[in-house]
């Protein structure tokens, strides 16, 4: 079994924190970390509300329910049954003992407002997305602390081809779907997990008018992975209010199925886009949607470049879940066209900016937003990467570097083992189940 990078975080939280709630997409792994913790170290109970039964019990009476537990338990899709919410807290204020509940829902706290309203200080929240690259080979990665250091990783990671990165970012990250060789096996499960996903849990979520058009939006954000948000644009496609149109993606992003990333900014008086990107939250999904998994494009085709951006984007995210740095992500766009795909900021505001090229080689040009966002942050910028299809890390000037995208995943906190799954095997230089070479050829070029 591959196991997860953000256990150790979770169970370092249980020590001190009453409870901790994991949350993530349908089919990321979530119960399987949660029974993992709770047979292994926690020794908890294990409750899931996708049983009918329990269910039934914990909406009778969810006072008693969790009365009933006596010790530590995990009660797995607790936002089936939001008043389980107000219950937790009344034990909490009754017995603050840390790591008394564990929990796990497939709906963001952000659109589940008994929870955060009921659990405000006295519950830690982190996100399970789906595997990580580092995951998958049984690595702890550790790009992000890596690029807030003083000096980058002396040996240079691995040389990756554009057809791996190509290959990494159709696969995704999604458990099930790491199980099934067959292309049109993978077609089918991404169809009913959408099916499954739109129907059930944003249903969930919201009573949502029009829930049709919901396909539709996430088939556009996908075409625009990583582009600035339009909302009048995509209000007119789908001739919806722009105020639905934002309900929509608020609730896309509630169940995990979109993300965005914000605008950076620190001079108010500077002209600076504003507009956040879009993103799918897993770009095997996003290729699907695409139908990029069939026929891969060229690395400078606008779509496999935004799929790559948004695949990036994503590994960065998963990371900051255990970095030490734990920073947030942002993006940097000027109004004359300068600007960085993925800013990282950390708690104390010190600065990193990280531009993705699918190329095999990068020029100074490469380098000119990086440099751009090294005015405007000043003495809190640290260094600009730019992670390319190369085999050197390069410097270009004082605090640029073009890097390998592999250091993502190459640069780690240590190597674990290697695994199988359903028969998928987990192999060390990472390649699962490469492309035919008619489709590396035609990605090459």
């Amino acid at each position: 079994m591959l196991r997860r990078n953000i256990e150790a975080v979770v169970v370092e939280a249980l020590a001190d924190t009453p409870a901790v709630f994991i949350q993530g997409p349908r089919q990321s792994g979530k119960s399987t970390l949660a029974q993992r913790i709770a047979h292994g170290s926690h020794r908890a109970s294990y409750l899931t509300l996708d049983d009918a039964a329990t269910l039934a019990a914990a909406r009778a009476d969810p006072d008693q329910f969790i009365a009933g537990q006596p010790g530590p338990v995990v009660i797995d899709e607790v936002q089936l049954v939001p008043a389980l919410f107000r219950a937790v807290k009344l034990a909490i204020d009754r017995d603050r003992r840390p790591g008394r509940f564990l929990l796990t829902g497939s709906a963001a706290v952000s659109v589940v407002p008994d929870l955060s309203q009921a659990l405000a200080g006295r519950i830690e929240v982190h996100t399970l997305w789906p595997f990580s690259q580092g995951e998958l080979e049984g690595s702890v990665e550790g790009f992000v602390d890596a690029v807030f250091g003083v000096d980058l990783p002396s040996a240079p990671p691995p040389a990756v081809s554009q057809a791996d990165l190509f290959t990494r970012a159709v696969r995704g990250g999604y458990p099930e779907v790491m199980a099934r060789r067959a292309a049109h096996r993978r077609r089918a499960w991404y169809e009913s997990y959408m099916e499954t996903v739109l129907q059930r849990e944003v249903r969930d979520l919201a009573n949502v008018e029009g829930i049709g058009e919901l396909p539709r939006l996430l088939t556009l954000v996908a075409a625009r992975q990583a582009a600035l948000a339009n909302y009048a644009d995509l209000a007119r496609t789908l001739t919806l209010p722009q105020t639905t149109l934002k309900r929509y993606l608020a609730l896309l992003a509630g169940a995990f199925l979109a993300h965005s990333l914000p605008a950076w900014f620190r001079n108010v008086g500077k002209r600076m886009a504003k507009a956040p990107k879009l993103l799918v939250t897993d770009t095997g999904l996003a290729a699907h949607l695409n139908n990029l998994g069939a026929a891969p494009g060229r690395a400078a085709d606008e779509a496999t470049g935004r799929l790559l951006e948004n695949f990036v984007v994503m590994e960065l995210f998963k990371q900051a879940g255990w970095s030490r740095r734990r920073p947030r992500l942002f993006h940097y766009r000027t109004h004359d066209q300068r600007e960085v795909d993925v800013v990282l900021e950390d708690r104390t505001g010190l600065v990193v900016g990280v531009e993705v090229k699918a190329t095999r080689s990068v020029s100074e040009r490469t380098f000119t937003g990086l440099r751009d966002l090294a005015q405007a942050a000043g003495d809190r910028f640290v260094r600009g990467i730019v992670l390319y299809a190369g085999s050197s890390v390069v410097p270009f000037g004082e605090r640029l570097h073009a890097v390998p995208c592999s250091a993502l995943w190459h640069w780690s906190q240590g190597k674990r083992r290697f695994g199988a799954m359903k028969g998928r095997t987990v192999v060390e230089d990472g390649i699962l189940d490469p492309l035919p070479e008619d489709e590396v050829a035609a990605w090459e070029g």
